[in-house]
């Protein structure tokens, strides 16, 4: 198969090249050549802007696109159109984002999505970037109707995760301590392995399958305390955990998500960790142990420069302080 990538050198792009190329599929990078430009040397690369140099693909084809960096209608559009003719199959990576709220526990692909006062306008913010997603699905199959495949993940984590949003977790933990910990164990939090993604996204485009997929998982129950304690394991840390409800983070000034990562509190949105994702399930999305994900990602973080910060997670600083608040 003959697959072109719309990015795939950051993150999920980079893990579907090394998935499709490991399957003997020819792969074509399509990017701007601004991240990791030693990976893959024996990949061919068009250098590029999606949004200035589409005209570079003119003239050739594939069997399929995956285009993992969309994130404004307008930009979906005109590759999806540009490629119409060039290729059969477009997968474009979109989000659990899109839904129009997380209320509801539960929610399939049939759910409503996030709509925009403005469709055109293009600042990425928490309120606009799901509605922008949603518009970029409907942008992709009105393009290359019946041929594309929307996917969208929940989180994705694992090794080379730029955000850092779950690997604050198993490096926090790997340091062991009294480790501040959100709300109570038994909290539901939903993730995927990159690894995992990639797999089934590339077996989905070699079944040339089509249509909205949730994809975020695992397949069972998840919960906060089930990640702390595999990161606990994995790294045979002495860690703590001490578990603070939410009046004590909110008194602390301890923000979910983004200093406490992959934790929405329960009562923000009861939804948000119980996506219904049967229908990628029952199309062969698996996945690997916790474990696997936790040992992947440290062994990453262990290759860092000694000035690598977290992008994500809480500051020590703060951290001591909101555990002095919990002890009082």
């Amino acid at each position: 198969m003959k697959l072109l990538i719309l990015g795939g050198t950051v993150f999920l792009g980079r893990a579907l090249v090394g998935v499709a190329t490991a399957r003997g599929h020819e792969v074509t990078l399509f990017h701007r050549g601004k991240h990791n430009p030693e990976l893959f040397p024996d990949v061919e690369r068009i250098i590029g802007d999606r949004d200035t140099d589409l005209g570079r693909l003119e003239g050739r084809k594939w069997d399929a696109v995956v285009d993992t960096c969309g994130y404004f209608p307008r930009q979906v559009r005109a590759s999806a159109s540009q490629l119409a003719t060039a290729t059969g199959h477009y997968t474009f990576v979109s989000s659990i984002s899109v839904f129009a709220d997380f209320d509801t526990p539960g929610m399939d692909e049939c759910a409503p999505v996030g709509t925009l006062p403005d469709p055109t306008i293009e600042e990425i913010t928490g309120e606009s970037y799901g509605p922008l997603k949603a518009l970029c699905e409907k942008e992709a199959e009105a393009a290359m109707p019946g041929r594309v495949l929307n996917i969208r993940p929940g989180l994705i984590v694992g090794a080379h995760d730029p955000s850092d949003r779950f690997t604050y977790w198993p490096v926090r933990v790997a340091r062991g301590g009294d480790v501040l910990a959100p709300e109570r164990p038994e909290v539901l939090v939903q993730i995927i392995d990159v690894r995992d993604l990639a797999e089934w996204n590339v077996r989905m485009v070699e079944s040339g399958l089509t249509g909205v997929y949730n994809a975020t998982g695992p397949d069972y129950p998840l919960t906060m305390g089930d990640v702390l304690e595999a990161c606990k394991t994995v790294a045979a840390s002495d860690a703590v955990f001490r578990w603070a409800p939410v009046p004590i983070l909110n008194d602390a000034g301890v923000a979910a998500w983004t200093e406490m990562p992959i934790w929405v509190p329960e009562s923000e949105g009861a939804g948000f960790s119980a996506i219904d994702c049967t229908k990628a399930i029952r199309a062969g999305l698996t996945f690997r142990p916790i474990e696997d994900t936790v040992r992947a990602t440290l062994e990453w973080a262990a290759t860092w420069p000694e000035d690598r910060a977290l992008r994500a997670g809480i500051s020590p600083e703060k951290e001591a302080a909101a555990l002095a608040l919990l002890s009082q």
